[in-house]
């Protein structure tokens, strides 16, 4: 037994399994971090350098994901009266209401301060409850106006493809937060197959001794390990109970835990409703989402200066008064803009959205929630593979060479 454990020939045996497992841990960890890293090509483009798969494809990335979840377990106008109109109209209306005086000074100041600095105190004072007194009214309007036509002013894949698309680390989080536990397997399990492969090498090594064994072998391990498992995650893909044992893929066994991963970070980073307003008012229905806010804002300059409006008319001017109308409206949009940079309330409106998502998308079939995270596998599989079994015929030249000491030639 001594002279067995001393011997070189039986460490050099040794060394095959425990070398093909580091081959399948390391490039299944070198096909992860090729998979989402680096976030900017590195390197002479276009064939000398690398670039993240996730990143380097991040909009088809980002559409595959919002055609493999979004599209599927929630409408822009389930998704917007999830948020509740009535909410978002009352929390404008608390926002705005401490600033009144504030902003119609601003916009009176800014083109006619003569007029406005001239008014008597007690006229100022009526200009500001009948600003105070209209508000709520046209706002409620303006936002049930928003409301019944939601599906025409937020395209909302566009939108979430925007985001992703712009931000690769957000959609590298994503698939990272959602696979986590994957991820770690396959990186673990090219260890423990390597290992089982490394087994059959040294045995046929053994027997066959050819220099062309170990390099071979390296190549298959660092093949094979990704392989199996890609198929332990995703097959198979419904539920089968042999014997004892419940058999599924491990990402769909998670699917209750990964959609509650997935469901907060869209609505807490994404779907916000600062976001969605940015969205309806910049996006390409824009011009048509800031003409109905001057729409309805319009009424409240008619109203105010009705009091007086033959007097407001001589000091403005026809011209004037009507750009005082649009002065207000864009001031609207401002507000509009702005009014939603409370964390507390956009945090409150995400939870209501994420509780409807989490349960449509726990309730998506196997075939819907493996979209999720299979696209970020399949986009250029084959180059990761090919990597992999590269380093892995490599690893098996240096130790034919280095452990076995073989030449080539």
């Amino acid at each position: 037994m001594t002279s067995l454990l001393t011997s070189p020939e039986f460490w050099q045996y040794l060394s095959i399994p425990v070398i093909a497992a580091l081959i399948g841990w390391s490039t299944n960890w070198l096909a992860i971090q090729m998979t989402f890293y680096p976030l900017e090509f590195v390197g002479r483009p276009p064939l000398l350098g690398w670039q993240g798969i996730i990143p380097s494809k991040a909009r088809k990335m980002a559409a595959k994901s919002v055609d493999a979840t979004i599209a599927k377990i929630g409408t822009v106008q389930e998704i917007f009266q999830q948020i509740d109109p009535q909410v978002l109209a009352a929390h404008i209306v608390h926002s705005v209401d401490p600033r009144i005086e504030e902003y119609v000074d601003e916009l009176m100041l800014r083109d006619y301060p003569t007029f406005w600095e001239n008014l008597p105190a007690s006229a100022r004072r009526m200009v500001y409850e009948r600003v105070r007194k209209s508000t709520p009214q046209l706002v409620n309007n303006l936002v049930g106006d928003v409301s019944a036509n939601i599906e025409d002013l937020l395209d909302i894949k566009g939108m979430v493809i925007e985001r992703l698309a712009g931000d690769k680390r957000l959609l590298n989080r994503i698939f990272l937060e959602c696979g986590e536990v994957e991820f770690r397997f396959i990186i673990n399990s090219g260890l423990y197959f390597g290992f089982l492969f490394g087994l059959v090498q040294m045995a046929v090594w053994y027997v066959y001794p050819a220099w062309w064994v170990l390099p071979v072998f390296g190549l298959l391990v660092g093949w094979a390990t990704n392989w199996i498992a890609l198929n332990v995650i995703f097959r198979p893909l419904r539920a089968r109970q042999i014997g004892p044992f419940r058999l599924q893929g491990l990402f769909l066994k998670r699917q209750p835990e990964v959609a509650e991963s997935f469901c907060h970070i869209v609505t807490h980073e994404i779907l916000t409703v600062g976001n969605i307003i940015q969205a309806i008012l910049d996006g390409p229905k824009g011009d048509r989402a800031r003409n109905m806010v001057k729409k309805h804002i319009k009424p409240l300059v008619d109203e105010t200066a009705g009091m007086g409006k033959a007097l407001t008319q001589m000091a403005f001017g026809p011209t004037g008064f009507a750009s005082l109308k649009n002065r207000v409206g864009e001031k609207a949009i401002e507000i509009s803009r702005t009014s939603f940079n409370n964390p507390v309330f956009e945090q409150d409106r995400a939870r209501a959205v994420e509780s409807i998502m989490v349960e449509r998308m726990t309730a998506l079939s196997s075939e819907e929630f493996q979209d999720l995270l299979r696209p970020c596998f399949q986009e250029d599989e084959i180059k990761l593979i090919l990597v992999g079994a590269f380093l892995g015929f490599a690893a098996g030249l240096c130790q034919l060479i280095f452990v076995f000491g073989e030449s080539l030639v």
